[in-house]
């Protein structure tokens, strides 16, 4: 373990994960968002724009990749996600270890790392910790079904891209049930408290 522990913070859509990483925010913790960096890439990145351009131009304008065209299109043609995912992996790897390297030069003890797909994409092999958030499967679906331009399709997509509730629990050592705002903030200032006082130094 280094001098900087590496939170993972995890769920399926709909699970609450960002709320979870607000609270964090608020108690002063390091967080990055992995969704927000894609976002930003995808808005003020020329390379990026660019590499996704020559793959989806429909996408495209010149306000950057608009997400949902390029979901849409991905939603219609399943092959392009290994084109698309080979341009923005190693983009969102840079704005991470960036990040990461910003912690440590400022001290940080505990940084927060925000990733939809973290055992997707196997992130756990480098974190530290994961936290897994969670909630009924019923209650999920009305989170998700009640967001602007959200359809049963998309849902399903999204679904099939992430491995199941039950597997990411198994194999996080956090678990915060969503069920109200104000236990989520008390298991995460719960969590803070534990790993910062497991760390030398802290």
């Amino acid at each position: 373990m280094s001098d900087l522990f590496l939170l993972g913070l995890t769920g399926s859509i709909g699970m609450g994960k960002t709320t979870t990483a607000e609270i964090f925010r608020d108690a002063l913790i390091a967080v990055w968002d992995a969704d927000a960096a894609v976002h930003e890439l995808y808005t003020s990145d020329t390379p990026t724009i660019e590499k996704v351009f020559d793959v989806a131009p429909a996408c495209v304008s010149g306000d950057g990749v608009d997400r949902k065209k390029l979901g849409n299109i991905l939603q219609a043609n399943k092959a392009l996600f290994p084109k698309i995912e080979a341009i923005v992996h190693p983009a969102i790897k840079d704005h991470r270890l960036a990040f990461i390297e910003a912690c440590r030069l400022t001290n940080q003890k505990l940084a927060v790392l925000d990733i939809p797909l973290l055992y997707e994409t196997s992130a756990n092999d480098w974190l530290d910790a994961v936290l897994v958030v969670t909630i009924d499967p019923n209650i999920q679906r009305q989170r998700v079904m009640a967001r602007s331009g959200m359809t049963e399709d998309i849902f399903q997509m999204i679904l099939s891209r992430q491995i199941p509730d039950t597997d990411k629990r198994q194999y996080a050592k956090y678990i915060i049930e969503t069920k109200s705002f104000e236990h989520v903030s008390n298991e995460v200032h719960k969590i803070i408290k534990e790993i910062k006082g497991s760390l030398p130094n802290a």
